[in-house]
């Protein structure tokens, strides 16, 4: 398989689990604020990190699903943020599912884009450096919050979701290939 094709599969997975999980909750989700999303990614990304530092995972889900949240939450930050509402309005599935996609097809268009220019270089990092590169990224949008959305010269806060997305996919790649634990 090529990459585009492994980017699909892992994409599928994840988003079976968020229409499941759309079907039984609903869009409860709408009622996060950009905080709590990022405190929600932020959450698992500790959780994975600990089970790589200390070597034992003492609950069920293993690192894969914690990496499947994580993009999970991102794709919910990022309709948030387009919907710019406190509305706990609750979406149709049809309508979530389209949102998805589309979220997830701007995803896949930048990790294109920048493994041309990187040359896929995310195949020989280590599964720590994706749990280190979405604390940083959370810590960014953190930092963007405190001051009220305004960046000087970085991106905004759509393109930290859209980073963290790709690296939780290339995560769940490298995983299914073998060549990072579970």
């Amino acid at each position: 398989m090529n990459t585009n094709e492994q980017y699909d599969e892992a994409i599928k997975t994840c988003e079976d689990i968020f229409l499941k999980k759309t079907k039984d909750y609903g869009t409860s989700w709408r009622v996060y604020r950009t905080i709590s999303v990022v405190d929600q990614i932020y959450i698992k990304a500790k959780r994975i990190r600990t089970i790589q530092e200390k070597g034992v995972q003492k609950i069920g889900d293993d690192i894969l699903s914690e990496f499947k949240g994580i993009l999970n939450y991102a794709v919910i930050g990022l309709i948030q943020l387009d919907k710019q509402t406190d509305e706990t309005e609750d979406l149709p599935l049809e309508e979530v599912a389209k949102l998805y996609d589309q979220k997830i097809a701007i995803a896949k268009k930048l990790m294109q884009d920048k493994n041309h220019d990187y040359g896929e270089a995310w195949r020989e990092m280590s599964q720590e450096s994706f749990a280190d590169l979405i604390l940083t990224k959370l810590l960014r949008i953190k930092q963007i919050l405190l001051n009220k959305g305004a960046t000087i010269m970085s991106e905004g806060i759509d393109a930290n979701y859209y980073d963290i997305m790709n690296y939780a996919v290339f995560a769940m790649i490298l995983i299914e290939e073998g060549k990072h634990s579970r």
